[in-house]
């Protein structure tokens, strides 16, 4: 695999709810789970702490940015949607493929190379867990894989209505992004055991009482979506009788542990 093109995988952070820490780890965890060389963008206004490899892309003002926050405000989902930013056609230099993207309250936990090599020319997200429930279609947003070069319309349509497309998807990204894809007939879903969720996958009420969370054994990602966060998770989570958690030292493991080994403690 030595020559093999680098995987491109990007993140957005934005205002003050996670740390460079978020993003270090997510580096970390991600360049430990691919056998291929890895190019790891963040978009951000400010790269504060951040370890000195991480490529930093601006986070830009949209020109839609106004009558797309108006629409936000009737959704109730205000500062939603900044994602979209990540799929102007163009944004990376010299990108070659696809690129994988991630939330920050997700920790990688299995090999990631199938995820890039999954459905290719598609853009793949998991079922989210509540839509699923409800019988809809919708994808969960905290992993997914687009191609700016193919999917250009995940960027352009919303820049052409902002406010009607917004509207359309209640104020959500993650429904704007897997309905785009699933009218143009690119939609693929990631496979429901590779990516997890704490609450509901590996800490279930009310199994939570009876013994610490569980890391599923195929699970490549166990996404944090809610509470408890990770740092809230390994500690042990007292703020609600449903999402009560031991502490979780798999998770202190792979989140902090192999980053420090890794990245050294200055990156940890």
């Amino acid at each position: 695999m030595s020559h093999a093109a680098p995987a491109t995988v990007a993140c957005i952070k934005w205002g003050t709810l996670f740390g460079p820490e978020y993003v270090n780890r997510l580096y970390s965890g991600v360049r430990r789970n691919l056998s291929r060389p890895v190019r790891f963008l963040c978009m951000t206004e400010t790269a504060e702490g951040l370890h000195p490899d991480i490529e930093i892309l601006d986070l830009p003002v949209e020109p839609f940015a106004e009558p797309m926050a108006e629409a936000l405000k009737v959704a109730n989902r205000q500062g939603a949607m900044r994602k979209v930013s990540l799929f102007k056609p163009r944004l990376i230099a010299d990108l070659e493929g696809p690129v994988l993207g991630f939330d920050l309250d997700v920790v990688i936990t299995g090999a990631l190379d199938p995820l890039l090599d999954l459905a290719p020319g598609h853009i793949v997200m998991r079922h989210d867990w509540t839509e699923a429930r409800k019988g809809r279609p919708t994808g969960h947003g905290s992993v997914f894989r687009y191609d700016p070069a193919v999917h250009g319309f995940l960027y352009d349509d919303i820049a052409a209505r902002p406010y009607e497309e917004v509207e359309t998807a209640r104020g959500s990204e993650q429904r704007y992004t897997s309905h785009k894809a699933m009218e143009n007939s690119v939609f693929t879903y990631i496979p429901e055991d590779w990516v997890v969720s704490f609450k509901y996958d590996c800490n279930p009420f009310p199994s939570n009482f009876l013994h610490a969370a569980r890391l599923p054994e195929s699970a490549k990602v166990v996404c944090f979506h809610g509470r408890p966060k990770m740092p809230e998770a390994i500690d042990g989570y007292r703020g609600s009788l449903i999402r009560f958690a031991r502490p979780t030292p798999w998770l202190q493991e792979h989140w902090v542990d192999r980053t420090r080994a890794d990245l050294g403690d200055a990156w940890g």
